[in-house]
């Protein structure tokens, strides 16, 4: 009933499966999706996941948007609620709308005044390389 024409660039974006970080993905508010996502580039959810997310890009959730389940990403922007274990290559940032439960492995961390965290947090130097470099609570094991 209501068809929206998509042109070549856009349908380009849709099917790029080269591994372009470029690409952008967007769950908006009022979705939910039962599922897992897996993408090569940037996402942002301002929506509903019950699933597993991975993405090699950035994964910024919206202050509306909640999450359950796991979540791989190489840096996180947190505004919204998770409840998930998490696993983030490089930077994890919960804003003071933030709303975490769960388990989390980084190398950094920021949490800003007024973001709720209830969970643990586990700080490596090297999330997918050597277990030997990994840092808990400071001590080096």
């Amino acid at each position: 009933m209501f068809r929206k024409k998509i042109n070549q660039t856009t349908m380009k974006k849709l099917n790029n499966t080269n591994g372009d970080s470029s690409v952008h993905n967007l769950i908006s508010q009022g979705t939910t999706i039962k599922g897992d996502i897996e993408t090569s580039g940037d996402l942002r959810i301002d929506g509903n996941i019950i699933g597993n997310i991975i993405t090699k890009g950035k994964l910024v959730v919206g202050e509306s948007a909640h999450i359950e389940g796991t979540i791989e990403c190489e840096n996180a922007d947190i505004s919204g609620k998770i409840t998930a274990k998490v696993k983030i290559n490089n930077l994890v940032r919960l804003s003071e709308t933030s709303k975490f439960s769960g388990d989390i492995v980084t190398k950094k961390i920021s949490i800003e005044p007024g973001a709720i965290f209830s969970g643990n947090c586990q700080m490596t130097s090297n999330i997918a390389g050597n277990n030997n470099e990994k840092l808990i609570a400071g001590e080096k094991k």
